[in-house]
């Protein structure tokens, strides 16, 4: 007689019960047709109920007047409205204004004969010249700056002197232009 081993008995039983389930499982995921779906349940007809027209409900109870502590503000001021009226000004207006308010500069608060020219400087880029306004303030003056009252403009630098044109309306109202010329002064 043989004598098998309880523990052999076991592994191989535990093998074929391994085997058994991993066949199962894979006959389960090789089906190849789900199931049919189950049938739509059976539609019910709907009866059409006809409208019905209500009436209006008309209340007998009189509604309370309005609170009259509520603000008015159709006498108030709009706080988002601004303080000034906005005028638009025409372009000779705004070309009137710029001549009347421009800012004073100290250059431009003499008369060009008050000036007095004491240097100038040769340069390849442009002459320069030094004046002195009747305060004793100096001013460096190169071409095409304004001097003096009428905003004349310097159209020449000369070792000798500074030219200056201004522009004015005589009284036909009719633009002049005049040349004036600050010399420079030789000390004796």
């Amino acid at each position: 007689m043989t004598r098998t081993n309880p523990k052999n008995s076991f592994t191989i039983m535990g093998g074929l019960v391994a085997l058994l389930a991993g066949l199962m499982v894979l006959q389960a995921g090789c089906k190849k047709t789900p199931p049919p779906p189950p049938p739509p349940p059976p539609a019910v007809p709907v009866a059409v109920q006809p409208k019905v027209i209500v009436q209006k409900a008309v209340s007998s109870v009189k509604m309370a007047p309005a609170q009259t502590n509520q603000l008015d503000f159709s006498t108030k001021k709009d706080p988002f409205k601004p303080h000034i009226a906005v005028k638009v000004a025409t372009q000779a207006e705004l070309n009137r204004q710029k001549r009347e308010f421009r800012p004073l500069l100290p250059l431009h608060s003499f008369d060009v004969s008050q000036f007095r020219l004491i240097g100038t400087v040769a340069d390849p880029k442009g002459n320069k010249a030094m004046v002195v306004d009747p305060a004793g303030k100096g001013y460096v003056l190169k071409v095409g700056m304004t001097i003096g009252k009428n905003e004349g403009k310097i159209v020449r630098i000369e070792t000798s002197g500074v030219d200056v044109v201004e522009q004015f309306r005589d009284e036909n109202n009719k633009i002049r232009k005049e040349t004036i010329r600050i010399p420079l002064l030789r000390k004796p």
